[in-house]
């Protein structure tokens, strides 16, 4: 499976960017996906899931109103529209299939090629 994430930069704080990620090596629309991140001397934080099929999402409290995560099956890619970013959105992001549960209980599999993201205040 290789995931490659892209999209990300340096922004200004209440600014926006849309990540994407794309997958090869699985068969993406039978798989439930993520978006997490990790800033330094922080641990992971999945952000947001979606299901196999887009119709159904979760968020991390912290991306609740400002993040939408979003799929194409035609495209094996996955979404991640940021707006009103801050500066503790500073992080690498990736995204990874997840393996087991969902929401906060979900557990992912390998994280791919990663992208950071660095909003300046």
């Amino acid at each position: 499976v290789q995931l490659q994430a892209s999209g990300g930069g340096l922004v200004q704080a209440g600014g926006s960017l849309r990540l994407s990620c794309a997958a090869s090596g699985l068969t993406f629309s039978s798989y439930h996906m993520g978006w997490l991140r990790q800033a330094p001397g922080k641990e992971r934080e999945a952000v947001a899931s979606i299901n196999w099929s887009g119709r159904l999402t979760y968020y991390a409290d912290s991306a609740k109103g400002r993040v939408t995560i979003s799929r194409d099956n035609a495209k094996n890619t996955v979404y991640l529209q940021m707006n009103s970013l801050k500066p503790e959105d500073t992080a690498v992001y990736y995204c990874a299939v997840v393996e087991k549960g969902w929401g906060l209980a979900a557990e992912f599999g390998s994280r791919g090629q990663e992208t950071l993201v660095t909003v300046s205040s």
